[in-house]
């Protein structure tokens, strides 16, 4: 097979430094900005007359044919058309659709079959071999321009949707590169701050495909879904072209398949037990792996860390000489306060203060987000970068009024109020505990909790307990997902029976939530939050008539 006739542009963007920067100390304490802190340290049918899922019932045919790799989540809209008549029409908010053209849809589903027929990331040894392979053949797409690398526990894609916002705001073209999606595999792959077509997904696809195949065969193993993908968002952005990317890991950081491109600028957001499997079992192990995207000259944003985890990205950034801005020392939270659809807040960036930004996200964990958010940016604008210059405060003002996080304390329903929100391990529980409890303030809340299988779900359940009056547990239509009637007992060493209640068809269970939030008048503040893995949230988005 003949080499790709016309390789991608191999312009790197320049070696970057804050202003004034200085390595940092290989173990400064780790300190919070005036008390404002309030992020945990430790940081995915047709009914028949008995009601029970039936041969012909689309719902059992679902959760049949879902692989554990990438679920077509769309398909979950079969027999949803009652909530979603409940909810309204969809809303605009950056999630795709299904395409209306069926040709196209066709398409889509076809390439998301193969997508889906190869291993999922965590089946594979890891390494780099297989990427740097594509990107060798396709003419090193990834140094076609500069990028911000993020890595961390939670808070990641929050973050690079807040860093893609600033950036186009200041008129850069922006590539962004997220996952795992709400609902649509092309979410993944943003130009401008937009999913891709499903028709430029497609044929980014088909431009990659042989080259993808030239790699399967010369290795020992397949590519990887997730190396496909990210070798598609590669190419995608150099064929935009991009000023800019913003990539997100997918999991760890040194072995992950994003680690072919050298971030200017590396974020590393809060670090939590997470993966314990593939990662290590403390945040110091955890850390060690995602410090491997911190390269040499690179400028290191740090969102606050446990302190073991602090040690270890510290010393790795003094070990190859990156120049580090920590939150609660370089830059932070220096006030916040509740609004109206989101909160208003008073940033201290690396180049000064930022007064009265409003920030439509629920939560005292975005608030911080958007100050690790607010420093990266300015890192890459710095002193020494092509795109040096002062960041203008109506400017940040407006990129950040802006930003949108799809399943992220996302309201999708009122009367009673349904929140959505993809928290999945034990602190983002926490964080999302806190946040509900702060803007909503519900006098009686339902939970629907659908998990993985892997995860802590105890401690997930735990952190939950002191706010919901009852919880609905269910499952999502993945065989990762937890055994229904496993959560169930789970749930019931937590809250007790009487505040348990199961419904094995998330369909069910959030009809189910909404009535125990509406049975009683006197629970006149009432909501429903529907949780648990970013698959549940997504496929409940679709049944609740979004996307």
């Amino acid at each position: 097979m003949d080499l790709p006739e016309k390789p991608y542009a191999k312009a790197a963007g320049p070696a970057l430094r804050v202003a004034g920067g200085a390595p940092a100390p290989p173990v400064p304490p780790v300190r919070r900005l005036g008390g404002v802190s309030e992020r945990p340290l430790n940081d995915e049918h047709g009914d028949n007359e008995s009601g029970e899922p039936g041969d012909n019932d689309r719902f059992e045919e679902i959760v049949e044919a879902e692989t554990d790799r990438d679920p077509d989540l769309a398909v979950i809209e079969a027999g949803s058309r009652t909530l979603r008549a409940q909810a309204g029409p969809p809303q605009g908010d950056g999630v795709p659709a299904r395409p209306e053209d069926p040709e196209v849809d066709r398409a889509l589903r076809e390439v998301e079959t193969e997508l889906a027929g190869r291993w999922g990331e965590t089946k594979l040894d890891p390494s780099l071999v297989r990427m740097e392979a594509l990107m060798d053949i396709l003419g090193q797409p990834q140094r076609a321009y500069p990028a911000i690398h993020i890595t961390g526990t939670n808070g990641k894609t929050s973050t690079a949707r807040m860093i893609e916002a600033l950036l186009a705001a200041f008129d850069l073209r922006t590539g962004r590169y997220t996952s795992p999606h709400v609902q649509s595999v092309t979410e993944r792959i943003s130009l401008d701050g937009a999913p891709i077509s499903a028709e430029r997904f497609i044929e980014t696809y088909r431009d990659i495909k042989p080259y993808v195949e030239m790699v399967d065969e010369r290795e020992d193993h397949r590519m990887s879904f997730f190396e496909v993908l990210t070798g598609m968002a590669f190419a995608a952005f150099a064929d935009a072209p991009v000023d800019v990317a913003v990539v997100e890991v997918g999991m760890g950081g040194t072995w992950d398949a994003t680690n072919v491109v050298d971030g200017t600028v590396a974020v590393v957001t809060p670090i939590a037990l997470d993966h314990t499997d593939r990662l290590g079992s403390t945040p110091g192990d955890i850390a060690t792996e995602k410090a491997g995207i911190i390269k040499s000259d690179a400028t290191v944003v740090l969102a606050q860390q446990p302190v073991d985890a602090a040690q270890v990205l510290l010393k790795h950034s003094v070990g190859v000489d990156a120049t580090v801005a920590r939150e609660g020392m370089e830059f932070g939270v220096v006030s916040r306060e509740v609004a109206v659809g989101g909160q208003l807040l008073t940033l201290r960036g690396l180049g000064g203060e930022y007064e009265e930004v409003f920030l439509p996200l629920y939560g005292a964990h975005q608030a911080h987000n958007a100050a690790v958010a607010l420093a990266a940016v300015e890192a890459f604008f710095g002193i020494g970068s092509q795109h040096a210059r002062i960041l203008d405060l109506d400017t940040v003002r407006r990129a950040f009024a802006s930003v949108t996080s799809p399943g992220r304390l996302e309201v999708v329903r009122r009367s009673p109020t349904v929140v959505l929100d993809a928290a999945h391990n034990p602190a983002g529980a926490r964080v999302t505990a806190d946040g509900i409890t702060e803007a909503f303030g519900f006098s009686r809340l339902i939970g629907v909790v659908g998990t993985s299988a892997d995860k802590d779900v105890r401690g997930l359940l735990e952190a939950f307990e002191p706010i919901f009056a009852e919880i609905v547990v269910t499952r999502n239509s993945t065989p990762r997902a937890m055994d229904v009637d496993e959560l169930a007992a789970l749930a019931v060493e937590v809250f007790g029976s009487e505040r348990v209640q199961v419904e094995p068809r998330l369909d069910d269970a959030i009809e189910a939530a909404i009535t125990l939030a509406e049975e009683e008048s006197e629970y006149a503040g009432a909501g429903v939050l529907v949780t648990g893995s970013v698959i549940t949230v997504g496929e409940a988005r679709l049944l609740l008539g979004r996307g």
